[in-house]
Formats: C-alpha cells, sequence, structure tokens
C-alpha cells in the first residue's frame, strides 16, 4: 500500500531536516522531495514549524518504540543493558550523523519555546526510561540513570567524530563500568 501524503511528506522533512537542517531546508525543498504541490503540505501541517513538530513526535514515537520493545524481552535484572544496546542499534540505523533531538534544540532554542520544549520533552523521557530500568534491575544508584543518560547522550555526538563501532564499543565499556560499580555497591 503506497504512504498517503502526510506520511510521505513526514518522511521525506525528516530526512532533509536530518541531513541538512531545520532551518536550511526550506518548505519548496521538501515539497519537490516529496513530489507534491505546497497546498498538499499545508493541507497536512498549518507552518514549517508544525511539520518540524510532527517529524520530532514520529521520530521519537518510533525510538521509544524501539527501547520498549529491547526492555520488554531483556532477561530480569538486564533491562539497563538491553536499552543501552538498542539505543546503539538506533544510533547505528537511524542516527549516525547524531541526535535529531540535540540539533532542534540547538536550532530552536531561541527561534522557538514550544520546539525546544518538545526536543527537551524527548531527552528527559529517555532519562524516565533509564531510571525505570535501573530501577527493576535493582540498582538503586541515586546517580546511575543520570550518569548511563551522560554516556548515551555523549554516544549521540561520538558516532559522528569516532564512527559507529568505535563510539558504541566505548559507550559499552563504560556502561559495563558503571553497571559493576552500581551492582558491587547494591546490597
Amino acid at each position: 500500500m503506497p504512504a498517503s501524503k502526510r506520511d510521505q511528506l513526514l518522511a521525506t522533512a525528516e530526512r532533509l531536516f536530518y541531513e541538512q537542517g531545520f532551518h536550511a531546508t526550506g518548505i519548496d525543498r521538501i515539497v519537490a522531495a516529496a513530489g507534491v504541490v505546497r497546498m498538499t503540505l499545508y493541507n497536512h501541517f498549518a507552518s514549517k514549524e508544525a511539520l518540524v513538530a510532527a517529524v520530532l513526535e514520529a521520530r521519537h514515537e518510533r525510538f521509544i518504540a524501539s527501547l520498549d520493545a529491547a526492555v520488554a524481552s531483556a532477561s530480569p535484572g538486564e533491562e539497563t543493558r538491553a536499552l543501552v544496546e538498542a539505543h546503539g542499534r538506533w544510533l547505528e540505523r537511524d542516527s549516525p550523523q547524531g541526535c535529531i533531538m540535540a540539533k532542534a534544540m540547538g536550532e530552536f532554542a531561541e527561534h522557538s519555546a514550544e520546539i525546544h520544549a518538545l526536543a527537551a520533552a524527548a531527552k528527559t523521557e529517555l532519562l524516565t526510561r533509564l531510571e525505570s530500568a535501573v530501577a527493576r534491575d535493582g540498582l538503586n544508584h541515586t546517580s546511575l540513570a543520570r550518569r548511563l543518560f551522560l554516556v548515551l547522550e555523549g554516544s549521540n555526538m561520538a558516532v559522528t567524530l569516532l564512527g559507529a563501532p568505535t563510539a558504541l564499543a566505548d559507550t559499552r565499556a563504560v556502561v559495563d563500568t558503571l553497571l559493576a560499580t552500581a551492582r558491587s555497591e547494591t546490597p
């Protein structure tokens, strides 16, 4: 079944925003690449900002679904590791040039409080998922989830500089150390 025009616009806009930046990608470029007319875009999205928000929301839903699926299939006591591994797979497959939410936060910090807040909320949701996984794994170290969050956020940038294999191997090594330390401190 062919994708709807809305889905086609979302996929095209996501690709272009990710590759070229939000502000550098104009509406004309998006509609041309999607093979639709400008009015089709505005029939689905009231503005470019509404399109950006829809792209970020759709991408974040896919990201969170991939994390949740990995955690749901994890062995008991391994939810945190499963979440970290799912994050790594996402970087390899969907974010080899870094995190689109971080890009949005940077580009919209002074231009749109709504878009910035949407991207920041996505980051907060990742931290919340980490806190839950750590707790379910019985690792009640108060700062462990924040430290893991910092490592994952660092891997978002490192993948662009070091490449996925190196960045993710280093991420795993740091996570292994953090988890081993937390397990040794947990009664």
